[in-house]
Parts: structure tokens; C-alpha cells; sequence
């Protein structure tokens, strides 16, 4: 599995809040701009505490483990792989949501009566700013789980051994 690189999930971002910022420009051109779901930006912050958690959770196990503390729960690979993809599965998600909230509360925020959108536009932007976390749990969950290189060496400074 590749690791997913945040050169990426910006590329999205970007491309979803031009895309997202034109289509709700066309919209409000009818007059019907759509607005932002409350649960929007609660649903990505828990999105973030869950892949934080399961972060926090995997780094404790796994260093109880290379410390061979007593009593250590031992993580299964499986259960790490699978931890790794909801994380990448989640960034990727976030990325384009974020980049939609972003588009549409750039619209919100040059609108004549912004006033009245006020609201609309603290909610797409606290949407952003939790997609962002879920991003940044999701890359660190991500860099908890990968396996150390071996290089080739089958230890420290010692030759490969022949086979």
C-alpha cells in the first residue's frame, strides 16, 4: 500500500474549492445557493477524535511492544492495515468535503448581503478547519503505522545474509 502524501489531498482541495466555488457562483446566479448543513462540521471533527484515538491507541501498543513492557498488547497487522486505510479513505473524503465547504464559503463570504449568510459562512469555514483535522489525524495515524525499512541489512551495519 502506498502512503498517502499531502501534496495529494491538497491537489484535491484545490481542484473541489474551484470547482465547488464556480458551481455555487452559477447556482446563486438562480438565486437558489444551497446552504451548510449544521452537522457538517461536527461530523468531520468526529471523523478526526475517532482517527485520533485510534492514532493514540496504535502509537501506545506499539511502542509497549518494542519496549517489552509486560503485559503488552500485541497489535494485529490486520487491525493497523485496516486502521491505515479508514485513514486514508477519510483524507481523501475530507479533502474533497473541505475543498466543497471552502469553495461554497468563499461564495458566501463575497455575497452583497453577506449579513444574512454570516451563519452559512462560520459553518462552511469550521467545516474546513475540520477537515483539516481529519487530514492531519489521518497522515499521522498513517506515519504511526508504517513499518520500519530494512535497508536490505538484516542488522546494525551487518551484510545481508546469503541464501
Amino acid at each position: 500500500m502506498k502512503p498517502l502524501r499531502l501534496r495529494l489531498l491538497l491537489g484535491i482541495f484545490v481542484i473541489a474549492t474551484a470547482l465547488a466555488w464556480a458551481g455555487a457562483k452559477l447556482w446563486n446566479s438562480l438565486d437558489t445557493l444551497p446552504g451548510v448543513p449544521a452537522a457538517a462540521p461536527v461530523v468531520l471533527a468526529a471523523i478526526a477524535v475517532i482517527l485520533l484515538a485510534t492514532a493514540i491507541s496504535l502509537r501506545s501498543r506499539l511502542k509497549a511492544m518494542r519496549e517489552r513492557a509486560p503485559g503488552a498488547k500485541r497489535v494485529d497487522p490486520l487491525g493497523a492495515a485496516r486502521a491505515v486505510v479508514l485513514g486514508q479513505a477519510s483524507a481523501l473524503v475530507s479533502a474533497l468535503v473541505s475543498g466543497v465547504y471552502a469553495g461554497l464559503g468563499i461564495v458566501l463570504l463575497t455575497l452583497p448581503d453577506f449579513n444574512s449568510h454570516r451563519g452559512a459562512a462560520l459553518t462552511a469555514g469550521l467545516a474546513v478547519l475540520a477537515g483539516a483535522g481529519v487530514v492531519a489525524a489521518a497522515l499521522w495515524l498513517q506515519h504511526i503505522c508504517k513499518l520500519p525499512e530494512d535497508g536490505g541489512q538484516s542488522g546494525k551495519g551487518a551484510a545481508p545474509s546469503p541464501r
